[in-house]
This record gives C-alpha cells, sequence and structure tokens, in this order.
C-alpha cells in the first residue's frame, strides 16, 4: 500500500482545525465546575532563532492532556501567546535601526507557523502578546495599583553597568561578571531605581507553598530563595562616635562571644563616615577594586578573600571588647543589613579572612559538653560550623546552641542593644530597566507633588517612536533623550512635569498573562470578573525549571496583590506545576550550536511528520526526566504509525449492532464480534484475547494520560497495535478504540483514520472509549511453586482461585517429590493469582 502521506494530511487537518475554530473554549454554564480544566503552557519568548525541539516537549504534553479531557467532557481552556519585549529585540534594533517591534512581529508569526504546524489544540483566539498597547495597557494598570499600595517606591541602589553598551542591565544578563552580549566586564554603578516591595509577602509566599501541587525541589528552591530564619539584629556601638552603631542579623547569637571583627559592605552607608584619614586612600582603592565585580565573584567561596581596614573599631555589646571593623566584598549590601559580625572559629567564610588577615580567632563552641576545668582558651585549628554547647561564654557557657541562642537574645533585649528577628533573603524587586523596549513606567515626576500616577484614563502611556535605540551613557533608558515626550504636565496640578523614563523588565508582562487569557478583547478591565470565577486558577502549569524561582515567584507575588485587591478569586494562581525534563543532544550533552548537537524541529517535521515527532518526543522516558535525542528511536516511531496507516486499509465492518467499544454490553464485548474472521491461524490471536487486551489498553492509556505518563501509554497502544496487525482483516469494534485513543498523541493521523472510518465529525469532539473492569482482568493466572523461596514448578489456574485450592495443586506436582522427599514441611505460604512458598527443614 502507500506509505503515510503526513505531508498530506498533516496541513489539511491543521486547514480544519483552524477554519472550524475547532478548540475555541467558551465560559458554557452547563458545565460543573469540577468539569472544567484551564491548562496553560509556560509563553516563550519569540527569539529570531525560531522554535527549538525543548519547546514542543512541553507544549505536546499539554496538547495530548487537553485532548484526553475534551474527549471526557471537560471543557478545556488552552491558550497560548508571547512574551515579546526583552533585549535580543532591542540589540537588534540597535545593531540595524529595524524597530523592535517589527523584528518582534516577524518573530512572532514565525512562531506561530511552527507552533500550528505541530497540531496544538490551542485557542488561538485568545493569543496575547506582551508588547501590544492593548496589552501593556493593563500591566501598567496593575503597576499603578501596586504604587498605590506602597509596594512601588524609588531608591537609589547599585545596579550592573556595561561600559561598552553603556547602560545597566540585570543580574540575569550578567554571566560569570561579562556582560552576555558583548563579553565586556561588568562594573557596579549607584542608580535611581524603581523598586517593588515584594518583602512585605515573604511570609504567605513562603507559607503557601505547602498548599501547592508543585514538584518539590522546585518548592524547595523557591523556599531557600525566600530564605526565612529566625536570630537576633544586634546592634555594635562604634568607639568614639556615640551617635553611630552598626546594625548586624545574626542566626547564631550564642556565638557573640566568638566576634573578633566586623565586616561592612563596600556600598554600607557607613563606610566613608566609619573610615579614618589615614586609611583613605587605601579604602576608595579597595571600594572602586570592588566596584569591578559581579556579586556572583564577590560571593565565590573559592576565592581569595580581600578587604580592608577602615581604622575604626566598635564595641562588642557582650564582652565590651574593641574590635576592628573592615570592608570586604564577600559581604553584600544586598543581603541582610550589608555588615556582619566575624566569628572565625564557626564560620568558613569568616576563617578564611582571619588567616588572611591574622586576625584573632576565639572558639565559642564545642561539639562535645564541656567539664569543668576544659581549657578552651587556644584557638582552634580548624573551623566548626555545627550545633554544640557554649564555651568561653561567660555566663552562658555549657548551654546547647538553641538554649544558648535564646538566651542571649533575651538578655540582649533586656539591655536595649538587641531584639529576636525574623529575616528573610529575598530582596525587594529591582524594576526598572534603563532600556527602550519595555513597558514605560506610568509615573510623573512634579516638583510641587512629588510622584503622581499617569491617569487611568490615559493608559496606555504609549513608547513613542525614536531615531535611535543606543543608550545615554549615563545608565538612563534611551527614552531620557526624548525631550517632547518627557517633557508633560502634571496631572494633579498642572505644573510642568518630567515622566519617568526607566521601563519594566521583561517579567513585568509574564506576571499575570494567565490572567489576560481569560478575557483577551476586553477593554473595560485586565479580566472580568465571571470570566476569572469561571476558569481561574490555572489548573495544570508545564514549563522548564528554568523559571523554578523568578518567574514563579514575581507571578505569585502580583497575584496576592490581586487577590488582596479583591481582584482574582484565589491567593495562588498555579494550582499544579510540571517540569518538563531537557531534551539532551545524541551526545548527551545540552544542545547548543557551538557543540553542533541542536535539532531543528522544522527538519523533523518535514522529514518525518508532526505526529511523528509529538510521539517520539512523549515515548523517550517520563516527561520530567531529561534525555537525549535518538533519530534511531524517531525511526521506530515513523514505523509505528506508518504500520498504523497500513492496518487502516484493512478494516472488516461490523455487519450487527455496530456499537463503539465502550458502549457496548460486557457480554457483547467478551463475544466474538460480527465479522469476526472465520479462521484462525495459530498465530492470530483469538476474538477473547483480543477484546481482554483492548480493555486492558484502554484502562492503560486511560489512567496513564490522566497522569502524564505518556510514554507508557504509547508502549501499550504499540503492544495492542501489533497484536491487531496479526488479523488478516480488522473488526472495527476493536480497531475504533485505538484511533481514538491514538487521536490524542497523533491527532493529524487520528482525525484522517476517523473520517476514513465514515465519521463527518471531527475526532476531538467523540468521546474517548471506556473499559469493562472485568475484562481487564485474566481469566487465567500462572502460579509460581517455590521450595523454600526456589522455584520448582508452575501450573495455571483460574484467576481467583481460593488459597486451599492453589495449595492442594502446588503440593500436586509431580516435580516436586526429589524436593520434599524426607524433608518436613513446616508451612506453606500462599499468594492468590501468584505463588505457592513451601516451607521445608
Amino acid at each position: 500500500m502507500a506509505k503515510y502521506p503526513f505531508s498530506e494530511i498533516e496541513p489539511k487537518w491543521q486547514k480544519y482545525w483552524n477554519d472550524h475554530q475547532s478548540f475555541h473554549a467558551t465560559e458554557d454554564p452547563s458545565f460543573p465546575k469540577e468539569k472544567r480544566r484551564y491548562v496553560l503552557d509556560m509563553f516563550p519568548y519569540p527569539s529570531g532563532q525560531g522554535l527549538h525541539v525543548g519547546h514542543p516537549e512541553g507544549y505536546t504534553a499539554t496538547d495530548i492532556y487537553c485532548r484526553f479531557l475534551r474527549m471526557n467532557g471537560y471543557n478545556v481552556l488552552h491558550p497560548m501567546g508571547f512574551d515579546a519585549f526583552g533585549l535580543p529585540a532591542e540589540n537588534y534594533a540597535m545593531k540595524t535601526g529595524t524597530h523592535p517591534a517589527v523584528t518582534t512581529a516577524a518573530n512572532i508569526n514565525r512562531f506561530r507557523d511552527q507552533i500550528k504546524s505541530l497540531g496544538f489544540s490551542y485557542d488561538w483566539g485568545r493569543e496575547v502578546d506582551t508588547s501590544t498597547e492593548e496589552y501593556y495597557r493593563w500591566t501598567q494598570w496593575i503597576f499603578l495599583r501596586l504604587f498605590e499600595k506602597g509596594l512601588a517606591y524609588e531608591a537609589e541602589a547599585p545596579i550592573n553597568f556595561c561600559p561598552s553598551c553603556k547602560t545597566g542591565i540585570a543580574n540575569e544578563e550578567v554571566k560569570e561578571g561579562r556582560c552576555e552580549r558583548c563579553g565586556t566586564v561588568t562594573t557596579r554603578k549607584r542608580i535611581r531605581q524603581w523598586i517593588l516591595k515584594i518583602t512585605s509577602y515573604a511570609e504567605r509566599l513562603l507559607a503557601d507553598l505547602d498548599g501547592l501541587d508543585w514538584p518539590e525541589p522546585v518548592k524547595l528552591m523557591q523556599r531557600n530563595w525566600i530564605g526565612r530564619s529566625e536570630g537576633a539584629n544586634v546592634f555594635f556601638k562604634i568607639a568614639g562616635l556615640e551617635n553611630e552603631t552598626i546594625k548586624i542579623y545574626t542566626t547564631r547569637p550564642d556565638t557573640l562571644f566568638g566576634a573578633t571583627y566586623m565586616v561592612l559592605a563596600p556600598e554600607h552607608p557607613l563606610v566613608q563616615r566609619i573610615t579614618t584619614p589615614d586609611q583613605k586612600d587605601a579604602v576608595n582603592e579597595y571600594l572602586e577594586s570592588a566596584a569591578q565585580k559581579s556579586d556572583l565573584e564577590r560571593t565565590d567561596l573559592a576565592k581569595t578573600k580581600t578587604g580592608v581596614f577602615t581604622g575604626s573599631y566598635s564595641i562588642n555589646p557582650v564582652t565590651g571588647g574593641k574590635i576592628p571593623v573592615w570592608i570586604a566584598d564577600y559581604v553584600l549590601s544586598t543581603y541582610g543589613t550589608g555588615a556582619i559580625m566575624a566569628v572565625p572559629a564557626h564560620d568558613e567564610r569568616d576563617w578564611d579572612f582571619a588567616k588572611a588577615f591574622n586576625l584573632p580567632i576565639i572558639q565559642v563552641v564545642s561539639t562535645e559538653k564541656p567539664s569543668p576545668g576544659t581549657d578552651y582558651s587556644k584557638a582552634p585549628e580548624q573551623c566548626t560550623t555545627a550545633s554544640g554547647f557554649a564555651v568561653n561564654s561567660g555566663y552562658f557557657t555549657g548551654l546547647p546552641t538553641d538554649e544558648a541562642s535564646q538566651a542571649v537574645t533575651r538578655w540582649l533585649e533586656e539591655q536595649g542593644i538587641g531584639t529576636k528577628a525574623i529575616n528573610y533573603k529575598l530582596r525587594d524587586w529591582v524594576f526598572s530597566r534603563q532600556r527602550y523596549w519595555g513597558e514605560p513606567i506610568p509615573l510623573i515626576h512634579c516638583p510641587h507633588c512629588g510622584v503622581v500616577a499617569v491617569p487611568d484614563s490615559e493608559l496606555p502611556l504609549r513608547l513613542p517612536d525614536v531615531q535611535s535605540y543606543a543608550p545615554s551613557g549615563t545608565g538612563e533608558s534611551p527614552l531620557a533623550t526624548i525631550d517632547e515626550w518627557v517633557n508633560t504636565t502634571c496631572p494633579v496640578c498642572g505644573a510642568s512635569a518630567k515622566r519617568e523614563t526607566n521601563t519594566m523588565p521583561q517579567w513585568a508582562g509574564s506576571c499575570w498573562y494567565y490572567l489576560r487569557y481569560l478575557d483577551p478583547h476586553n477593554d473595560k478591565a485586565f479580566a472580568g470578573k465571571e470570566k476569572i470565577d469561571y476558569w481561574a486558577p490555572v489548573d495544570l502549569y508545564i514549563g522548564g525549571t528554568e523559571h523554578a524561582v523568578l518567574h514563579l515567584l514575581y507571578a505569585r507575588f502580583w497575584h496576592k496583590v490581586l487577590f488582596d485587591l479583591g481582584l482574582v478569586n484565589t491567593p495562588e494562581p498555579f494550582a499544579r506545576l510540571v517540569n518538563q525534563g531537557m531534551i539532551l543532544g545524541e551526545d548527551g550533552q545540552k544542545m547548543a550550536k557551538s557543540r553542533g548537537n541542536v535539532i531543528n524541529p522544522d527538519d523533523i517535521v518535514r522529514d518525518f511528520g508532526a505526529d511523528s515527532m509529538r510521539i517520539y518526543e512523549m515515548f523517550m522516558g517520563p516527561l520530567e526526566v531529561s534525555k537525549p535525542w535518538m533519530t534511531a528511536g524517531l525511526v521506530g516511531v515513523e514505523r509505528f504509525l506508518e504500520r498504523v496507516w497500513a492496518m487502516s486499509e484493512k478494516i472488516e465492518e461490523i455487519k450487527e449492532g455496530g456499537n463503539r467499544i465502550g458502549h457496548e454490553t460486557p457480554e457483547s464485548a467478551a463475544s466474538p464480534p460480527t465479522g469476526w474472521p472465520a479462521t484462525q491461524s495459530c498465530q492470530t490471536p483469538s476474538s477473547d484475547v483480543l477484546t481482554r487486551l483492548l480493555h486492558k489498553t484502554i484502562k492503560k492509556v486511560t489512567n496513564d494520560t490522566a497522569h502524564l505518563a505518556f510514554n507508557t501509554a504509547i508502549s501499550a497502544m504499540m503492544v495492542y497495535s501489533t497484536e491487531l496487525a496479526k488479523l488478516p482483516a480488522l473488526p472495527r469494534i476493536l480497531w475504533e478504540p485505538l484511533v481514538l485513543m491514538l487521536s490524542a498523541y497523533a491527532p493529524h493521523l487520528g482525525e484522517e483514520l476517523w473520517e476514513k472510518l465514515g465519521h463527518t465529525e471531527s475526532i476531538s469532539q467523540a468521546p474517548w472509549p471506556v473499559f469493562d473492569e472485568k475484562l481487564t482482568i485474566n481469566a487465567e493466572a500462572t502460579i509460581v511453586v517455590q521450595v523454600n523461596g526456589k522455584i520448582r514448578a508452575k501450573f495455571t489456574a483460574p484467576a481467583g482461585t481460593a488459597k486451599p485450592d492453589l495449595e492442594k495443586t502446588a503440593l500436586s506436582q509431580p516435580v516436586l517429590e526429589k524436593w520434599l522427599a524426607g524433608k518436613t514441611i513446616t508451612s506453606i505460604i500462599v499468594v492468590p493469582d501468584k505463588l505457592v512458598n513451601i516451607v521445608v527443614s
């Protein structure tokens, strides 16, 4: 017969789905809440490179699941869109003069065509593009709600600055201390920024993780990123400066007696005030050197410790002794208070620093309970970070670490020099970008009224057209150079004022896009309440682990703010999260152009067809596991689909009844269907065997698809099709259920086979086959007979045979005579339908 013509079939059905809007979702009230599902992919950034094979993996998984749900009577929302603001388009504009909007639109068109070529069942009528005015109007609107709640504030903050690009860049754009775009070593620059107060939601962001059906590693990453800890704030006076104190936070107040020096971050505001004249030059030189380093370089545990003495001393509050105050770049201004008490005996970084600069080391914790007369005055030979018992700690000596910490904290509070505190590693979110291609921040700086919001009625605040996308060189956005856009009037008092020229980060649009899908054409609100109540929250969210922290954390933050404002119906946006594994190159490494191991999905679709690619990516292994691409495996999947296509040429119609499997009575299902071949060869499976295999297959594929175990579902369909192919003619009653199940995985082929069977409606609207539980149970069971745990015989028995009967049959096996001769049977263990173990002595 002719080869499976996927190059004809696939465009045919893609056009059909598009013309008929087959997957358009509506808020149909006849579907109860439990029969609605919102299934979402993490939307892509439309880069110039187009899709890579990693994109279709997650998209195929959600598509199979959505098709399965629809066929099981669910109303399914499954949208797609594009995270369209970002650096690459702006960088391309700087090189070529092409407006980022033009480049972005072209890239989106390519992405959309590629996605549609793979047969995904998206509701394209809900497509969003975060860079359109219709979309970012509402991004700006949400930002203003944060501003009104006091969750957006202006401050000077250090940023990464690229001297070559002449602009500030985000932490995620710095790789190993260099600008990701041009490779220049970055510096640090203090600049005016807008910052979102995500720390106000730290406790809720942490606590609410417990109720989410998310992978534990992702929840752990978020917990670590938020970094809640309990300890104490302690105030150290500065010798000779009565009105100055250094505030530190420590999780180990029990080690205060071992604090032998202090360290300030180079950016700490006290640095210049406490540096003595004779140390000014050395300190300034060090500050300039530290500014050249990224946070990653500064906190690298393997790097040699550097620092400089300020010339000043602080007073240890528990000993009263003077300890030197140093500056070192391993302390960051963005973590804690930007200052630490250094306890080198019990902190490895402090140990390394103390050794490098010959600073005192005092042991104040012993892993063993101290006995009377033990001398701990000698400096320890190594750093010990473990808990234990306080030593060299005055009144607190001998207490276990936890008790000592609590006791010291109480003492600090009584003395008015410390307080019990909860701290978070989470820092407020630096929200500004000094770029053009991003959402303008809708604020106005008025010399009389201060910072005021652009009125909601004037949104969106549009990006102006510019002649040059080059940065200003001062660290400000290119918007700062456009006087006619910057200069405006205050909406409150009417005085001359200036617009905010920073733009939002790429994260802004992706913080709430899942809500816009619910009501993408609404020009009165970001989404109507009735639409939110109908669909939200997202039931299943699938994407890569690279978004485990930042995107998911930022989206959760914005959602909680909207929840507090009464604008959404749940405190969390994504009920269930699944991370797909990475698809590696055939060499087992991450795909990269430099390695020459990149697989282009367009080539696969052209040479093998979209259905082959879909099934192969799901058949490679469990969805969550990373696995290498193997072209040989793709060839095997292609052969499977070729075999299914060939089988469709030998369908024998049912002459009576005509019911599809899952709709007939169990009795009729167990009987040979009308039209069953009159003769059976010894290689041809019997009707009863195939009927039972069909019901087992339906059960397996149903359960595995429901649990996203697509690889084993595909395997079950392959096994069934192999047995079915042995028949000289295929009864429709055994064939049609396979077509229905396969259609979720290979939808183009499924539609074509469905049409060949005479159906006029799309298979995507047909009901999923059901199984009869009785027919999934084997009629017979193979029973293993063991003597003292070793297999000695086997026999078959009707499934469900009682234990006494199995025991009697096992003992009657002739081969056991020699294994039981002269032995005493001490016990017989019977596992129904599995084994009989005879224990002898």
